[in-house]
């Protein structure tokens, strides 16, 4: 494998498709962090933000939207329908029982090999398919595709100079701290609602958010939580099936998206003479250089 090809990007991202993917993950972000930032008093009336858990969809549209203007284009396109297909079947097979999760290997190689951009949407629209495939369509659905999505995108923005046994060393620790970042993100985003919210001094549990506490008490009140909850079980059998996957299949993967990205790469000469001009040439193949 040479250098250029460990380089490059098949999809690229334009400066304003980053800025609109900035946007939608630092809107995306705000909505879980929300429980952290809050601070009212115990009488008040704790609205969670639910508008905007109904415009993520909308916003997360307008993103996509806009990389399909920048750079997804039909052979890509292609690829993506492709790996969303697999994601959603493995997802179905594995169904997260005793934590493994056969998904975010799969995205992770392939966010490596076609960028951050391509790694966002990809996490979007496989566990959009996984959801309809699975009957898994609810209110934790936007959230799902969104961290999925960072999961991705983060897979895209490692070093691209990192080459062989190395760049699976990487990927595989990259593995094992994003299913935790994951697990964490997502119990985040239901730990509100699940535990109840403490109300004018009456918690639901010793665990519960509370409003009116500062931050520090309900971030040790959430660790507490999300370890009891996940992050001993269900983390870490995640974070163990994808640092496996990785290393044993990462290798082949990583070669057949590689050469995927690559197949339909044009080479050849146009020769105006011709009415119209023809462009003579071929299409290059997996074992071109």
């Amino acid at each position: 494998m040479t250098t250029s090809d460990q380089g490059s990007r098949a999809v690229p991202l334009s400066r304003r498709s980053a800025v609109i993917l900035s946007v939608a993950s630092l809107g995306g972000l705000m909505m879980l962090v929300w429980p952290l930032l809050l601070r009212v008093q115990p009488t008040d009336r704790v609205d969670p933000p639910f508008l905007f858990l109904a415009l993520l969809p909308v916003v997360i549209a307008v993103m996509l939207a806009e990389l399909s203007n920048g750079g997804l284009d039909t052979r890509v396109l292609a690829v993506l329908g492709v790996l969303s297909a697999v994601i959603a079947i493995l997802r179905g097979l594995s169904a997260g029982t005793g934590g493994i999760e056969l998904v975010f290997f799969l995205l992770v190689l392939a966010g490596r090999v076609f960028g951050a951009g391509f790694g966002f949407v990809l996490g979007v629209t496989s566990l959009f398919a996984s959801a309809l495939m699975t009957a898994g369509v609810g209110p934790w659905l936007p959230f799902q595709m969104l961290v999925s999505a960072w999961v991705g995108m983060g897979a895209g923005l490692l070093p691209r100079r990192v080459t062989g046994r190395a760049e699976i060393a990487m990927l595989a620790t990259y593995g094992v701290v994003a299913a935790y970042v994951y697990g964490l993100l997502m119990n985040l985003s239901g730990w509100p609602f699940l535990l109840g919210i403490v109300v004018a001094g009456h918690e639901q549990t010793p665990l519960s958010f509370d409003p009116a506490a500062p931050m520090w008490e309900n971030l040790h009140r959430f660790g507490a939580y999300t370890l009891i909850t996940s992050t001993g079980s269900f983390d870490t059998g995640r974070a163990i099936t994808n640092a496996v996957a990785i290393v044993f299949v990462g290798p082949a993967v990583l070669t057949t998206l590689r050469r995927a990205s690559r197949r339909a790469t044009v080479v050849g000469q146009i020769h105006p003479e011709a009415d119209p001009p023809v462009l003579k040439g071929r299409v290059s193949g997996p074992d071109d250089g």
